[in-house]
């Protein structure tokens, strides 16, 4: 028997909440750079992620799990007291201990999202794995999550939205046999993206971004490039319970 799974492109919040009310699956996109970090961090880094929303959070769990490594940043930069930031470059340095990680965006979209049929987080680095996931889901609905910018709804996400798109086209052009893919909400600005992404690419698209110049700002513009980079890492970062206030991520890889 034939299914569809239908995949809905909807922003921030509104498409966190969608996603739990609908019981969809959540793909989390927060392409500079949270979902790159968290893919590379369960690619080469660490088994287990515990994503937690404050820094606080996370500091006051790192005093009961003593051995765990803390990423994550505000303002592009890691908070007092954390061992890394929020760089995908910077994942091995987990050495495979587990990972407390907090971020400004990515990490609160996941956390809304938690109650969805799956939340995943997944861009460009790992288009295929997501690809694979969605194609053997029993969810009829998907809905891919450009993150935005908490706090700032009318931020001009063009990276996520890029990622996003770039997502959903690899899904409608490769259905898996027996399974078709179709576009529900979000039906414009694909088309709108699409465009833009074949005019400029991912990369001039994420380097044009406003959230890049911020990037730059802070002198980590190599970020930039490797998170433009497309299917490096077959990780896709699951949520799969919880730990204390934070949400746990294991890595979910594509059968062989």
């Amino acid at each position: 028997m034939s299914k569809t799974l239908c995949i809905h492109l909807i922003e921030g919040e509104e498409g966190c909440r969608f996603a739990v009310e609908r019981k969809a699956v959540a793909v989390i996109v927060d392409a500079l750079r949270a979902s790159a970090t968290a893919a590379l961090l369960l690619e080469k880094g660490t088994d287990k992620i515990c994503a937690v929303r404050e820094v606080e959070e996370a500091l006051e769990m790192k005093r009961h799990w003593p051995d765990a490594v803390l990423f994550g940043e505000r303002g592009g930069r890691p908070p007092a007291g954390f061992d890394y930031g929020n760089s995908p470059e910077e994942a091995a340095c987990a050495g495979g201990r587990s990972v407390i990680f907090t971020t400004t965006t990515g990490v609160s979209r996941l956390i809304s999202a938690s109650g969805a049929f799956a939340a995943v987080m997944a861009t460009t680095v790992n288009g295929a794995a997501l690809l694979s996931f969605l194609q053997q889901t029993d969810a009829a609905e998907a809905v891919i999550i450009p993150a935005g910018l908490a706090g700032d709804p009318g931020f001009d996400a063009q990276e996520d939205w890029t990622a996003a798109v770039w997502l959903a086209g690899l899904c409608l052009e490769h259905p898996a046999p027996g399974a078709f893919f179709s576009l529900g909400e979000g039906a414009e600005a694909f088309r709108r993206y699409q465009e833009r992404i074949s005019k400029e690419g991912l990369s001039g698209l994420f380097h044009s971004a406003p959230h890049a110049a911020r990037l730059r700002a802070i002198s980590m513009e190599k970020d930039i490039d490797f998170c433009a980079r497309t299917n490096i890492c077959s990780a896709l970062p699951i949520a799969c319970g919880r730990r204390g206030t934070g949400v746990l991520l294991r890595a979910w890889r594509p059968a062989g």
